[in-house]
């Protein structure tokens, strides 16, 4: 018997005693930074695109999940991009100024999701930030600083667009995402701000490293006029120089993993650890939500993913509830303690914050014991160490706080990987303090938040639709949109596609005139070519017909249908397809198995053009391709056999403006 209770001992020590530690919560040496919120990005790009389409049931129910106060996510700042015709991750998002003559500030839905955040949460912060800018902007350089006030007042009019369209005040804005920032710009943005009554639209700069840091410690006016510095993929640790500047320090973009094993992992660890290593105060997720289509980059890489409006079928991972433990909890203004007195690294290993409400009435401690394996982010590389299998994490309370507080909610997730089932935002009711004292058992993969807030809770709807494949046959004719709307299901990859209307026909058109400053790490909109897609990136056996027309000016060479194209993303000029280009001004045509034509498989005269509505067919079956213009049978050759599967795609080259209607896709 002595035997088994040595035994039985030493397996309850290894599971939660010996590894334990004390840990300090006391605010009365003080406070450390102040909380500005945990947010999420639509954009960067198109990140959002098919949400929109969304049976308005399905639709409501997951911007429930990333808005609505204490229900899921409850996100604090919604991030969106500025579309500036050009390619910025998974698609093209439109410009409110196509050209210097044009402004439209109903393009594209990321008005529409701010109000739809707003609605639900009124006391969101809102965020702005350019990928890119139309070509009117650029310099010889390629960058937008072919006249540095004009581009200040390109932004300044998307800001006051949104509020005086959408009855949106933007709260911060940035400079150009992930590309070199230009410090008389700041400058001048700012004064383009105050000059336009926005003098409380704050700039976070740079959206990229932190290397503005050393300018803004020589340049005491940039200092001044910017708020806070954001940085993307921190790997939790900013600089002693960034810290040093006594201004707010963000991830501004961080996490993107698309591995639903060790995503949450890797959020819970950065949610709580851009703090603790860090010293940043907000945390900024890209992306928002995974709607748009599979075989586009970043799949998946939502905290939600929603990529099937005909079906209305969406998914809620455990991203949702790993969020849901700092912001049903906290609130933007709440204070982290002091490290050492309510911040710091866990014995055993993980970490802890805690947070304050301004009139200390509220408390809450978040705890997570994520291991190496479970958390892997995807950038950057995270360096080996060691979470014990159980630890007891003491807390001591002191001062006015062992006074006030005997009692906290606690909530619990585990992070399942692959040894255990996963736990989500589980309510594990009230943790007593005594004398001031509280201990919590630590296992491996947790999560764990303890908090005098008692609003916290798991929304969840009854049921949510089955997936099914992209509905065939697919007729397209437009005569549903609004003019200057964008198609819904065709998402645009290069160039700007939007409705428009003559003698009552509608039609889509594509609208870039010339190359856009582009996403200084995406190339792929200096080719000059504009690119469509639509449909199911697995897609084989296709026909597909569609008539454009080229009229008035400012028009294209060239328009183009495609099957079996798996050109997508910044990196489209590498990918495959079968791309019929037609010539009508030439009379010829041409297929390429490249978006570029750099591989020509065939190529020949057409016999009869319209000059009007022309029609273009392209069909795919096992190994052979037929093409046609006019009913006029161009080509039946065999196909290369890595040309296997992919979207329906249209397009231009160059870009200028052409039309396209009744776009049709039939399974053969």
């Amino acid at each position: 018997m002595g035997v088994l209770i040595k035994l039985l001992v030493l397996h309850l020590c290894c599971i939660y005693g010996i590894n334990g530690g004390s840990y300090k919560v006391d605010n009365s040496v003080g406070y450390g930074r102040t909380f500005d919120g945990i947010g999420a990005i639509s954009g960067g790009g198109a990140t959002s695109k098919l949400l929109i389409n969304y049976p308005t049931e399905q639709r409501s129910q997951i911007l429930d999940y990333l808005f609505k106060p204490n229900f899921g996510a409850s996100l604090q700042i919604f991030k969106v991009e500025i579309g500036g015709d050009i390619q910025s991750t998974d698609g093209t998002e439109a410009s409110h100024m196509h050209n210097s003559w044009d402004e439209n500030y109903n393009r594209g839905y990321e008005w529409w999701m701010m109000k739809e955040a707003k609605m639900r949460n009124p006391d969101i912060k809102l965020y702005g930030l350019p990928w890119g800018f139309p070509g009117f902007l650029k310099d010889a350089y390629d960058r937008p600083w072919g006249n540095i006030q004009s581009t200040a007042d390109y932004v300044v009019k998307w800001v006051n667009g949104a509020r005086v369209y959408h009855n949106l005040t933007m709260d911060y804005i940035g400079i150009w995402n992930e590309s070199p920032y230009n410090i008389t710009y700041i400058k001048t943005l700012r004064k383009t701000l105050d000059n336009a009554g926005f003098n409380r639209t704050k700039i976070i700069a740079s959206d990229n490293n932190w290397d503005i840091v050393g300018d803004m410690i020589k340049d005491a006016e940039l200092n001044n006029v910017i708020f806070g510095v954001g940085s993307h993929y921190p790997g939790t640790n900013s600089t002693p120089e960034a810290a040093s500047l006594n201004k707010p320090l963000w991830a501004s973009e961080d996490w993107s993993c698309v591995d639903p094993l060790v995503g949450p992992g890797c959020l819970a660890r950065t949610l709580n650890q851009n703090y603790v290593n860090g010293y940043m105060t907000s945390t900024i997720i890209w992306n928002i939500i995974s709607s748009y289509y599979y075989g586009l980059p970043w799949y998946n890489s939502g905290i939600m993913t929603a990529s099937e409006p005909w079906s209305g079928h969406y998914i809620v991972p455990q991203n949702i509830w790993v969020t849901a433990h700092t912001t049903q909890f906290t609130s933007i203004g709440w204070k982290y303690l002091k490290h050492g007195y309510g911040v710091g690294k866990l014995n055993g290993g993980g970490s802890y914050v805690v947070l304050i409400s301004p009139d200390e009435q509220d408390l809450t401690i978040i705890i997570e014991t994520l291991s190496h394996d479970s958390s892997i982010c995807t950038r950057p590389p995270l360096a080996p160490y060691n979470v014990v299998a159980g630890q007891t994490a003491t807390f001591e309370l002191a001062g006015i706080l062992k006074q006030r507080f005997t009692s906290l909610n606690t909530w619990y997730s585990r992070i399942g990987y692959y040894k255990f089932p996963s736990v989500s935002f589980k309510n594990r009711g009230p943790l007593t303090i005594q004398d001031g004292s509280l201990s919590v058992q630590l296992g491996k993969d947790e999560v764990w938040t303890l908090s005098t807030v008692k609003s916290g809770f798991k929304g969840s709807f009854p049921s949510v639709p089955g997936s099914k494949r992209f509905p065939l046959p697919y007729i397209e004719d437009f005569e549903g949109y609004k003019v200057g709307e964008e198609p819904f299901n065709l998402a645009q990859q290069v160039g700007s596609f939007e409705v428009d209307q003559i003698n009552n026909v509608k039609f889509m058109k594509q609208v870039v005139l010339e190359t856009p400053v582009h996403w200084f790490y995406c190339l792929i909109g200096t080719y000059n070519t504009s690119l469509n897609v639509i449909g199911d990136y697995t897609w084989q056996d296709i026909r597909a017909d569609v008539a454009v027309k080229l009229d008035g000016e400012n028009t294209t060479d060239s328009v183009y249908l495609s099957v079996r194209t798996t050109a997508c993303g910044c990196q489209a000029d590498i990918e495959s397809g079968l791309f019929l280009f037609f010539f009508p001004k030439e009379q010829r045509y041409l297929l390429s198995s490249d978006l570029l034509r750099k591989n020509i498989l065939v190529s020949g005269k057409v016999p009869t053009v319209t000059h009007d509505w022309d029609v273009i067919k392209l069909q795919a079956k096992g190994d052979h391709v037929w093409g046609a213009v006019n009913n006029d049978m161009l080509f039946n050759i065999s196909i290369p056999v890595s040309i296997s599967h992919g979207w329906v795609a249209v397009g231009t080259y160059p870009f200028g403006t052409a039309y396209f209607d009744d776009l049709h896709i039939n399974p053969v």
